[in-house]
């Protein structure tokens, strides 16, 4: 058993970020969250961190020339907060190589599709159009694709006949602020091993059985 020491990347109302916070309040997480970072001022979940006590960071896409030297601040700054596990928590930016070599194998994503269906932005409402009967969300490891990483776990959300995005969305948020504490404890009790790639398979996740 480890303790995870982990920075949270958001963009928005940082739902997902509290539920991390709620786990390990309540003990079912065995982590710290070393800093809060936002590629925007006004992310409400800036809020929830603060009054929380957690520290927390902005820093804006715009101020930099390129997404490599954007990721490259964004490296600084969770390193210089003692970070070692990424989560990406609706955090609405792709991350180049650059930041993934510098957390290799440690940086996580939380996205409301069961992948590999329904990639990229308003999964939910692609779900609906589609005619799906079960959506739900994963948590992955992040690779230099779009929602393309190795899938560490996910959950199954029914898709009712009355559905409208907003209904969809609220159900499958509610699986995610279960799943990804969940997914974080069983890394926190390396219990999650990541396979390589090898010439008949694409890179996979082992989940060991707990002891």
């Amino acid at each position: 058993m480890s303790t995870l020491d982990l920075g949270v990347l958001i963009s928005g109302r940082g739902s997902n970020l509290l539920s991390i916070l709620h786990a390990i309040g309540a003990e079912r997480l065995d982590a710290r969250v070393r800093l809060v970072l936002s590629n925007r001022a006004d992310a409400g979940g800036l809020v929830h961190a603060k009054a929380r006590g957690v520290h927390t960071a902005v820093l804006s896409h715009r101020d930099y020339a390129s997404r490599e030297a954007y990721d490259e601040a964004l490296v600084a700054t969770l390193r210089e907060a003692g970070v070692t596990w990424v989560v990406l928590a609706g955090f609405m930016r792709i991350v180049t190589p650059v930041f993934l070599n510098a957390f290799p194998g440690r940086v996580i994503n939380i996205h409301p599709s069961l992948l590999p269906a329904f990639p990229g932005v308003h999964s939910q409402a692609q779900a609906l159009q589609y005619g799906v009967k079960i959506a739900g969300c994963t948590v992955h490891f992040v690779d230099s694709g779009t929602d393309t990483g190795p899938i560490i776990s996910q959950t199954a959300v029914s898709v009712l006949d009355d559905d409208t995005e907003e209904t969809l969305s609220a159900r499958i948020l509610s699986a995610e602020h279960t799943l990804l504490p969940r997914v974080l404890q069983w890394i926190a009790q390396g219990r999650v091993t990541l396979v390589p790639a090898d010439e008949n398979r694409r890179a996979r996740v082992v989940i060991h059985q707990e002891e």
